[in-house]
Formats: structure tokens, C-alpha cells, sequence
């Protein structure tokens, strides 16, 4: 055989194994990090978007919230209360979708509340004194302030932090997002990218649990 033959025949099955290798790998690593391998998961989970739960964790239950609904309080310990009895599994995804008329601006307080540390005691207070700060659905910025010091936020620090215009972008993408998603209200629910069809406590669970079963089959 010519050695220019034997050299092309050589170089068809070194590109074939490398195709073979790179393919494989995807495959290794589409089965390792599941969702987060999808083409489309920028749309659900962006750089910005705050995050509770193990990083290896396989279940991402997106959630699209408005701190002034009272819905997303009422399903926020319904959810802890999910990732505790499976720990490890779920991985919590946080975007905004302040629908409610004054919304936004609790939106920027807790972005601000992220750069101390206390995003998630901020938004928890924020749930719980939630009927002191809003009235017929709209949010009522200067009432809460009198409870923030509860999480021991600096409070000048806070407000000289939510004029970032950054943050006026973060919501202005998850926002974008929401609606790519079809999400008209909230709270707008998606575990590894499978919306939640039909709302409900029940409901949330067996899709999340689903999505663990099908993630964690041993």
C-alpha cells in the first residue's frame, strides 16, 4: 500500500476517534450535569440569579417570584421544606417577575441585601411582614424599612447599593425571560425546564419529585 494512502487512511481514523471521544464526552457530561447541559438553560438560569442548594445537585427548581406576592410567601417554607427532605438533589434558581405595582423596588433591595451576605434573611423578613408592607396587592416601599434591621442590614449601605443600575438590567432580563417562558403570574414554576402545568402544593411536588426519580434512579 502507498504511504500517502496508509497516511490518509491514518489521519480518517484518528478524526473518527476524535469525533467518537468528543462525543462521548458530551454525553458523560450531558448525564453528569443533566439540565444544565440543555442549549436553552441561559433562558432559565442566568449568571445573575441567586441560588440555594448543593451545586451538585441534579433537580433545578426554577422560580420566577415577586416579593409582594403573597403566593411566592406561602410556597417559599412549602419549597424549603422540599430540598430538606431530599438533600443534596434540588437546587433552588431564583428570577424576578415583579409584577405588583411597586415590586421592583424590593427587587433592587434585595440585590443590594446580596452584596452583604443577607440575601436570603432579607427575603425571608420580607415574606413575613409582607401584610404590613402592602395594601390591595400594591407594595408600599417605605413600610419596610422599619423591619430590615432585623437581618442587620446596614440600611445606607442598601439604599445608596439598589441604585446600581446593574440591577435595573438583572430585572429587566428576567423579566425578558418570563415572558420568552410564557410566565404571567407567580409564582411561575420550572423544575429542569418542565413548567408546572397545573398550580398547586401536590402539584409542585410530584413534578419536582418526578424530576428527582428520573435524576437519581438508584
Amino acid at each position: 500500500m502507498k504511504p500517502h494512502v496508509i497516511f490518509g487512511i491514518a489521519c480518517l481514523v484518528l478524526v473518527a476517534g476524535f469525533m467518537f471521544a468528543s462525543s462521548y464526552y458530551k454525553e458523560q457530561q450531558a448525564e453528569k450535569i443533566g439540565f444544565m447541559a440543555q442549549d436553552n438553560v441561559s433562558t432559565f438560569v442566568r449568571e445573575h440569579s441567586q441560588t440555594l442548594g448543593s451545586d451538585d445537585a441534579k433537580v433545578y427548581l426554577v422560580e420566577f417570584m415577586d416579593p409582594a406576592c403573597e403566593t411566592c410567601a406561602a410556597f417559599s417554607p412549602f419549597v424549603k421544606q422540599m430540598m430538606a427532605a431530599n438533600p443534596g438533589k434540588i437546587k433552588l434558581v431564583i428570577r424576578y417577575a415583579p409584577f405588583h405595582d411597586g415590586a421592583e423596588y424590593f427587587v433592587k433591595i434585595l440585590e443590594a441585601a446580596k452584596k452583604q451576605g443577607k440575601y436570603w434573611e432579607t427575603l425571608d423578613i420580607m415574606y413575613k411582614t409582607q401584610p404590613y408592607w402592602t395594601s390591595h396587592h400594591v407594595a408600599q416601599p417605605d413600610k419596610i424599612w422599619q423591619f430590615l434591621p432585623q437581618v442587620g442590614l446596614d440600611l445606607e449601605q442598601i439604599k445608596k447599593d439598589m441604585t446600581d443600575p446593574a440591577i435595573e438590567k438583572i430585572i429587566k432580563q428576567d423579566l425578558a425571560d418570563a415572558k420568552t417562558l410564557n410566565v404571567r403570574k407567580t409564582p411561575g414554576y420550572f423544575a429542569n425546564g418542565k413548567p408546572l402545568q397545573n398550580f398547586g402544593y401536590r402539584q409542585l411536588q410530584q413534578l419536582v419529585h418526578s424530576e428527582i426519580s428520573a435524576s437519581y434512579p438508584h
